[in-house]
C-alpha cells in the first residue's frame, strides 16, 4: 500500500470514518490521453490504488496539453490525481514478460489501444483472463471492438460529430447562427465517456462478486454520448440542416469542423502530436510536417489561421468519404459530423467543496475537483496531484509489488524496457523498500 494512501487511512479511522468504498481495489492504468484515464481517476477518489504504466521519456500526451504552468501541464495533475507513474514499454519482449508476471496483483486492467494493438504486443485480453480469471478489463476506444470503423483513430470531437451531438449543441443559444454545427471548448465527450466507463467497472465488480468470473467492457466514446440525444432521435423528423463554419477549439490544432467538397462537414483531431503529424504529411507531404510553423502543438495553435486554411484547401477537393478515407488509412483521427435532426464562486459550490485545493510538489497551490460524489459515512479524501516526473514511481511500486532489486531494474532500464529514475543512482531507495516488504 502506498505510504500516502495508508496515512489516509489512518486518518480516516481517527475520524470514525472509513476509507473510500473502492479501499483495497488495484487498478493498473495503460491508457493515454483523457477518457480512459479519467476512469482510472475517478476509481481512484473513490479509494481505489491507481498504478499508471506510462512509455519511458515523453510519457501521456496529456502532459503537454492546454493550460501550463512553468512548462507543467494543469491538467495533467488533475486527471491523473490519485495515480503513482511507472515508466514501462510495453512493446519490449521483457516489458511484457514483467508485465505478465505483475498482472495477477490487480483487480482492474485499463486499456484504449486501437484493437489489434495489444494483440501484437502478445498481451491478448484472452491471454491475460488466462493468466488472471478474475480480470476485469475495460477496453475503451473511438468506435469500439467491432464495425467497419473499430481501426480507425478515435477521439472525443469525432464522438461529438459522429453522436449528432455538435448538430444541435448550439442550436437554441441566443444570437447564435441555429443552423451552424458547434464542437464543445470542453472534452464532452471523452469526460462522458471517463464516467461510463466507471459504471462499467462497477457493474462487473459486481458481477465478479457474484459469480466469481472476470469480465471484459466494451465501451466507444461516441456510445457514450447517445443518451444526451434520445429527445432529438424520437423527435427528428427528416428536416436537412443547413451548415456553416463552426467553431475551433483554442487548446489543440488541428481540431475542428472542416466542410469538404461535397458539402459535408468532417470532424478532425490532431490533438496527439503523432496524429498532427500524420494529418500534416497527408495533405502537404514532408515540407508540410516540417514546417516550423506547425512542427508543435503550441505552434500550430499559434498560426491556425494558416493551418486551417490549409486543411480547409484539401478537404474542398474532394468528397468527405473520400477525406475519411484517406484520413483513416493514414492513421489520422477523422470522423463524419452526423445530425439527427463565475462556477467557482457560486455558494452551492463552495458550501458543498465541490472544488478543493490541493498542493502540488511542482506547482504549489492547485484547484481542482473534489471527489464526486460524496459516500456518506466515507472519509473524502484530498485528491493527490498527478505525478510529476514520468515513471516517478517505477522503483517503488515494482520493489513493493514484485520485490525487484536494484540491479534487475538497472538492467531493465538499460534494455530500455523500463524507464525512470535510474536505478543505480537510488539504490537503497529501492532495497528499502524491499526490506519494509519482507
Amino acid at each position: 500500500m502506498p505510504k500516502d494512501a495508508h496515512e489516509s487511512r489512518e486518518g480516516a479511522a481517527r475520524s470514525g470514518k472509513r476509507p473510500g468504498p473502492l479501499a483495497g481495489l488495484r487498478v493498473l492504468d495503460i491508457a493515454t490521453m483523457i477518457a480512459a484515464p479519467l476512469t482510472a481517476s475517478i476509481l481512484g477518489d473513490y479509494g481505489a490504488d491507481i498504478v499508471k504504466i506510462e512509455m519511458p521519456g515523453a510519457g501521456d500526451t496529456v502532459r503537454k496539453l492546454g493550460a501550463q504552468r512553468d512548462g507543467v501541464g494543469l491538467y495533467w495533475k488533475t486527471l491523473s490525481r490519485n495515480k503513482r507513474s511507472v515508466a514501462m514499454d510495453l512493446r519490449h519482449p521483457e516489458a511484457q514478460r514483467l508485465f505478465l508476471r505483475w498482472l495477477p496483483q490487480f483487480d482492474v486492467l485499463i486499456e484504449n489501444f486501437r484493437p489489434g494493438t495489444l494483440e501484437r504486443w502478445n498481451l491478448a485480453p484472452e491471454r491475460l483472463r488466462e493468466i488472471h480469471p478474475p480480470l476485469i478489463i475495460l477496453r475503451m476506444t473511438g468506435f469500439g471492438q467491432d464495425g467497419p470503423y473499430r481501426t480507425r483513430q478515435g477521439f472525443g470531437t469525432l464522438a461529438e460529430a459522429m453522436s449528432g451531438v455538435a448538430s444541435v449543441m448550439v442550436r437554441d443559444m441566443p444570437g447564435f447562427p441555429r443552423d451552424r454545427p458547434a464542437l464543445t471548448s470542453f472534452p464532452l465527450g471523452d469526460v462522458t465517456a471517463g464516467m461510463m466507463g466507471v459504471n462499467g467497472v462497477l457493474a462487473a465488480l459486481w458481477n465478479r462478486e457474484r459469480r466469481g468470473a472476470g469480465e471484459i467492457v466494451d465501451l466507444a466514446i461516441y456510445e457514450a454520448l447517445l443518451k444526451f440525444m434520445e429527445l432529438e432521435v424520437l423527435r427528428y423528423e427528416g428536416e436537412s440542416e443547413a451548415e456553416t463554419e463552426a467553431p475551433r477549439i483554442p487548446d489543440s490544432a488541428p481540431r475542428g469542423l472542416y466542410r469538404c467538397g461535397d458539402g459535408h462537414w468532417m470532424a478532425l483531431s490532431g490533438s496527439a502530436q503523432p496524429v498532427a503529424e500524420r494529418i500534416l504529411r497527408l495533405i502537404g507531404g514532408e515540407a508540410l510536417a516540417a514546417d516550423p510553423r506547425f512542427r508543435t502543438n503550441a505552434l500550430r495553435v499559434a498560426h491556425v489561421e494558416e493551418l486551417d486554411a490549409i486543411i480547409s484547401g484539401w478537404c474542398a477537393g474532394r468528397s468527405r468519404e473520400e477525406c475519411i478515407a484517406k484520413m483513416s488509412a493514414a492513421g489520422c483521427a477523422a470522423g463524419p459530423l452526423e445530425s439527427v435532426g463565475t462556477l467557482v464562486a457560486n455558494p452551492q459550490v463552495l458550501a458543498r467543496r465541490a472544488f478543493v485545493e490541493v498542493e502540488d510538489p511542482e506547482l504549489g497551490p492547485l484547484r481542482m475537483t473534489n471527489v464526486l460524489p460524496q459516500f456518506a459515512g466515507h472519509a473524502r479524501a484530498e485528491p493527490r496531484p498527478g505525478p510529476g516526473e514520468v515513471g516517478a514511481d517505477t522503483l517503488t511500486v515494482l520493489a513493493e509489488d514484485l520485490g525487484l532489486g536494484t540491479d534487475e531494474i538497472a538492467h531493465l532500464q538499460r534494455e530500455g524496457a523500463l524507464g525512470g529514475p535510474q536505478a543505480a543512482d537510488a539504490p537503497e531507495r529501492a532495497h528499502g523498500h524491499q526490506a519494509a516488504e519482507g
